[in-house]
């Protein structure tokens, strides 16, 4: 795959970590002054970010909590990040207690968190592959041995694709995922974009540009593209707010949480 970057192996502190500024965003104790200074000047270029990024995580609990009512019982979650409150296996175990769980990412900080706090867990698993080398993901072992691909699946790509760059082929690696998976899996996604509040992104993207992984907002077409022939769930490719909303939200509000969210079900 052109422009691969190496696989992150080595600690930097002085390098902002994209995992521990999005915990630092909601709340949590994993991160450093280093990632709390970028995070703040993040803050700073968008003042509305802390609601962007909750906006975020509430549509990664609507998603999951209507996959698992519609019987979806295997989630792989790619690019996860440092565990928090009310993850995956957290919701898709509240309405199936059976359900099994994978989470991805290629941090190996991450990984090392994550598979303590999951010890003793059977039906979770946390793994470290490259979403940019997908049969790294696909052909991994803990990931054959807790996913069946003969059987539906929900993968998740929340708040991911954006830190793959253009030169990763994006639309080249969800190709590659969605072949794998049986009909009736589902896909989840969120996506920065700069269609809604472009002056705003370009000065979070700017800020991204000097941390672990800089960020490729991409258009409403871009991001639709990325489902390939899989068909959108009502409302389709919306705001993040707009997504099957617990409340009503106005398209004010929701143009300024500029992440695109959707999912699609493989014929």
């Amino acid at each position: 795959m052109a422009g691969e970057r190496p696989r992150p192996s080595e600690f930097d502190p002085s390098v902002p970590n994209i995992a521990r500024m999005y915990d630092y965003y909601l709340g949590g104790k994993d991160h450093y002054e280093v990632d709390r200074v970028r995070a703040e000047q993040a803050i700073a270029a968008d003042p509305t970010l802390l609601t962007l990024i909750k906006e975020n995580r509430a549509f990664l609990r609507r998603a999951v909590r209507y996959l698992a009512e519609q019987g979806i019982d295997q989630f792989l979650d790619i690019g996860t990040g440092l565990p928090t409150q009310q993850n995956v296996h957290q919701i898709a175990h509240s309405v199936n207690p059976d359900a099994r769980v994978v989470y991805v990412d290629y941090d190996e900080q991450v990984v090392t968190h994550g598979r303590a706090l999951l010890a003793g867990s059977a039906e979770t698993r946390m793994v470290q592959a490259d979403l940019r080398r997908p049969r790294e993901i696909l052909d991994h072992p803990d990931v054959q041995r807790t996913i069946d691909f003969g059987r539906p699946v929900a993968v998740l790509l929340v708040a991911t694709l954006h830190f793959v760059s253009d030169e990763d082929d994006p639309s080249g690696i969800m190709a590659e995922l969605r072949g794998a998976l049986a009909p009736g899996s589902h896909l989840a996604l969120t996506h920065a974009s700069a269609d809604g509040v472009p002056d705003v992104v370009a000065k979070v993207v700017e800020v991204y540009k000097k941390t672990s992984a800089p960020g490729t907002p991409r258009t409403r077409e871009q991001v639709t593209g990325l489902f390939g022939d899989f068909e959108l769930l009502e409302p389709g490719l919306v705001w993040a707010p707009l997504w099957r909303p617990e409340r009503p939200v106005s398209m004010e509000e929701a143009v300024r949480v500029w992440f695109y969210a959707g999912v699609g079900r493989k014929p």
